[in-house]
């Protein structure tokens, strides 16, 4: 194709669908179908461009279903969602080529792998004459463009919600086409199946799919439900993980299949309706994920390098062992345990509860905090690049306006202070439904007979706690005194 080519007359547009799976709000897609032209909306699945971090296998999982529902809800509108698997500039310039298409669309991505990517991309059809545009969606700021006073990027967060929101208000969310028009071509197309992104031989989605549905349709129902439902309390509630208090957006956010700008727009409304209610306290979370991707623009080894140098020093003592009685709920601790069997059970974890479990595994533990952000990364079905890796650094105190190490969350205390009636642990570990609330976190001091009353094993129905909390806790201000006196 020579370089003349312009996106003049009445050439097709390629629309490219990555971690934006949605038809609402979709600036891309809008601007192809305001062309009046055919429309080519493909999604590439691309794990080999330089630097691209496979998902894990949980949103591998989310995915799939996605992809079926925004297939289904594109054929509805007229037009056909192409599934191609590669690099990303290889399968461009490929359906150009069998198509014709004189101008290219895509949503911007922040992670460094797909902003490099797509920067290329933009240089590579520019130099060929090929009309490309990228459009906001996944964020309500751009990190380029929100600084501190003296020009550089914000490191604490409280400044940042504060700059954010004394911002023009966030435009509002566009509506879904009624229809598309499609490409008349037939174009092959990879089928879902052929990618392998569901789990066959052991199939342990069966808790995932009791707790989510994937796609656009699902991410407005959580939404309304939220709204209905759990907006009000939720500042206190947030905390508690055996109710119903939060959102849950974060996985369809995630994939794309709802916008912030959606959320701030519906929240906003929610509150004018019905004014005293924790619209801020929410809205503060949803900037907590802007804040975590301002930070992964500007520092894109994140998830693998300290933020604060400092602890490049830290005496970390990896056991797998450990690690293992971690990953799989059984140190000993129930509220440790119990988030820990969520996340296995429905590829989620309540907020509170990720952050005794991060402590516990940093702290208790001294297990790397990499370990633990590695391991969210391949079970979570919410799996960002920005907040995961912000988060394990936050907890670890080594990122961003940091929690300070020395705070070493006591998960007994945590456990009777955010579970006290004990929901959540009499669920996800249920071999200890028959003990008192008053030993239900700490069942290592229940005396014999209420043990046996509940018929309860210490090592056996339940293991004894991997490490005294304690000694856990003089031990890691101990690791982090040496590391301080080393810097």
């Amino acid at each position: 194709m020579t370089a003349s080519r312009s996106g003049d007359g009445d050439d097709p547009v390629l629309v490219l669908f990555r971690h934006d799976l949605r038809l609402a709000d979709n600036r891309a897609l809008d601007a192809a179908v305001q062309s009046g032209r055919a429309v080519i909306p493909v999604f590439i699945l691309d794990e080999e461009s330089k630097g691209v971090r496979p998902i894990g296998a949980a949103r591998r999982w989310w995915l799939h279903h996605s992809l079926t529902a925004l297939s289904r809800d594109m054929a509805d509108r007229g037009a056909s969602l192409l599934f191609r698997r590669g690099p990303t500039r290889a399968i461009v310039d490929s359906v150009v080529a069998e198509t014709g298409a004189g101008r290219v669309l895509w949503n911007r991505r922040y992670d460094p792998a797909g902003a490099a990517t797509d920067a290329a991309l933009k240089d590579h059809l520019r130099g060929r004459g090929i009309d490309c545009e990228s459009f906001e969606g996944q964020l309500l700021h751009e990190p380029t463009r929100l600084k501190t006073g003296s020009g550089g990027p914000y490191r604490v967060y409280s400044p940042f919600w504060r700059a954010l929101v004394a911002e023009p208000a966030p435009r509002p969310p566009l509506e879904a086409p009624k229809s598309i028009r499609g490409h008349d071509g037939a174009l092959a197309s990879d089928s879902l199946a052929s990618w392998a992104l569901l789990p066959t031989k052991p199939d342990w989605t069966g808790g995932l799919r009791n707790e989510w549905t994937p796609g656009e349709a699902g991410a407005t129902a959580r939404l309304r439900m939220f709204l209905e439902n759990a907006i009000d309390g939720y500042g206190e509630n947030r905390d508690r993980p055996g109710l119903e208090s939060t959102s849950r957006l974060s996985p369809h956010l995630a994939h794309g299949e709802i916008t912030p700008f959606q959320i701030w727009q519906a929240v906003k409304d929610a509150a004018d309706s019905a004014p005293g209610h924790d619209a801020e306290k929410f809205l503060k979370e949803v900037v907590w994920r802007e804040f975590s991707y301002h930070l992964l623009f500007h520092n894109p080894d994140l998830a693998e390098k300290n933020y604060n140098s400092d602890f490049d020093g830290f005496a970390w003592r990896r056991s797998e062992d450990l690690l293992e009685a971690w990953r799989r709920g059984r140190t000993g601790y129930p509220i440790v345990d119990a988030g820990m069997r969520e996340l296995w059970q429905t590829g989620w974890m309540h907020n509170r509860v990720r952050m005794v479990c991060a402590s516990f595994l940093i702290k208790h533990l001294l297990q790397d905090w990499r370990e633990g952000e590695r391991w969210f990364w391949d079970t979570l079905v919410d799996a960002d690049p920005a907040s995961n890796a912000a988060s394990w650094q936050w907890v670890a105190g080594s990122g961003a306006d940091a929690a300070p190490y020395f705070r070493i969350f006591n998960p007994i205390l945590q456990g009777e202070k955010f579970d006290g009636d004990g929901d959540y642990v009499r669920r996800y570990v249920p071999e200890l439904s028959r003990l008192p609330n008053r030993f239900l976190h700490k069942p290592n001091e229940a005396p014999a007979l209420v043990l046996e009353e509940a018929g309860v094993k210490l090592g056996r129905e339940y293991p004894v706690p991997v490490i005294e909390h304690a000694h856990a806790r003089d031990r890691a201000m101990s690791a982090y005194n040496a590391m301080k006196g080393s810097a």
